[in-house]
């Protein structure tokens, strides 16, 4: 299999399963490449779908952020957020400009992107995402 069609399915089968999804839970994603996550959280917006964090969401991950309203993303008490450069560097400004400016300030306040992991979290996270509702 060529390394075009490898990334072809792998892009179908993002922006599939976020197009069925009412809800994506987030615990523990690492990120990958950012093109990707724009077409997943996009398309997860235009179904009006809706993203609970109750985990790491960290690299690329963080750019639904930009893309669903603040109402359709809720944070569990173990969720958090983790910023820093893209990888490659080049990449940085889009994922950037994914981010409201709320978000933007937050990361400039704290230091600024960098290589290193800057992470948002309890009890800072609640004053941008509001809290899930307990799953019975």
């Amino acid at each position: 299999m060529r390394a075009w069609q490898a990334l072809l399915i792998v892009i179908l089968a993002l922006t599939a399963s976020a197009a069925r999804a009412e809800e994506a839970e987030i615990n523990g994603d690492y990120g990958g490449f950012l093109a990707l996550y724009q077409a997943k959280w996009s398309k997860l917006a235009e179904q009006g779908g809706s993203v609970r964090i109750a985990g790491p969401c960290v690299s690329a991950c963080t750019a639904l952020v930009g893309y669903l309203p603040r109402e359709n993303i809720c944070v569990t008490p173990n969720a958090s957020l983790g910023f820093h450069l893209a990888i490659p560097a080049f990449v940085t400004p889009d994922l950037w400009k994914d981010y409201p400016p709320d978000i933007q300030t937050w990361i400039t306040q704290n230091g600024g992107l960098s290589y290193r992991l800057l992470w948002l979290q309890a009890p800072d996270i609640y004053k941008f995402f509001h809290k899930c509702d307990r799953k019975a």
